[in-house]
């Protein structure tokens, strides 16, 4: 199975922390962000990784190579960050014809496995219960159905999913960036196209220094 880590954001509310070092390489406990989102997926048999870099990307790229241990990596170079929706239409090439496991690299996420779909025609979301900087959420589920109200939603997208690639195929013309949510999912959900489930493990977006510190704090002690 394949997956996809997208690497390439700025880490603007990040900084001065992102200022020489790009935000998947922050460390949380024993490991940057991005070790730990790839061992997450490696736990669910990905054997072969895909990972788009463009802000500071080479410090990523010797990074991975270092604790890469035989694991299949290829890096995409953007000139600039082509959004979430982007960055996978860019790599499409890369992404085969079967679904693949997507995950952003600035999270804490110690998803369960055992709620994963086998089968996904479109796509299928991991959502979190929303937390206090997104409590209107982004959307809500009817047995699996993704679906959205105009004021609140239930839930929060973990930034973990399951992509058939085929769902890229009506944005390979469009022009970078764009992102995957509002471009690409949002016309699906519309359509009922969307499925998602419920996940209650430990999830923080590490989005600002606050975050940040919240993160180092809960996997202080961790070995």
């Amino acid at each position: 199975m394949k997956a996809m880590i997208l690497a390439a954001g700025l880490g603007s509310r990040l900084r001065p922390f992102t200022n020489k070092l790009p935000k998947p390489l922050l460390k949380i406990g024993s490991g940057t962000l991005i070790e730990r989102s790839l061992n997450n997926l490696k736990k669910l048999g990905v054997d072969e990784f895909i990972i788009n870099i463009s802000y500071l990307g080479d410090q990523i790229k010797d990074a991975m190579k270092s604790s890469q241990n035989g694991t299949n990596i290829t890096f995409i170079e953007e000139p600039f960050p082509f959004g979430t929706g982007g960055a996978l239409v860019n790599a499409k090439a890369h992404l085969g014809n079967e679904p693949f496991m997507l995950s952003t690299s600035d999270i804490i996420f110690d998803f369960s496995q055992t709620k994963l779909p086998v089968h996904v025609e479109s796509a299928h979301l991991i959502a979190v219960k929303n937390p206090d900087h997104n409590q209107k959420g982004d959307f809500s589920i009817n047995k699996n159905t993704v679906f959205v109200h105009n004021e609140r939603n239930d839930f929060t997208y973990s930034g973990v999913s399951i992509i058939n690639p085929k769902i890229l195929e009506a944005h390979v013309s469009r022009e970078y960036p764009f992102d995957l949510w509002n471009t690409i999912l949002k016309p699906l959900v519309t359509n009922s196209l969307i499925t998602a489930h419920l996940d209650n493990s430990l999830w923080i977006d590490v989005g600002t220094e606050d975050r940040l510190e919240l993160a180092r704090r809960v996997l202080k002690d961790e070995n």
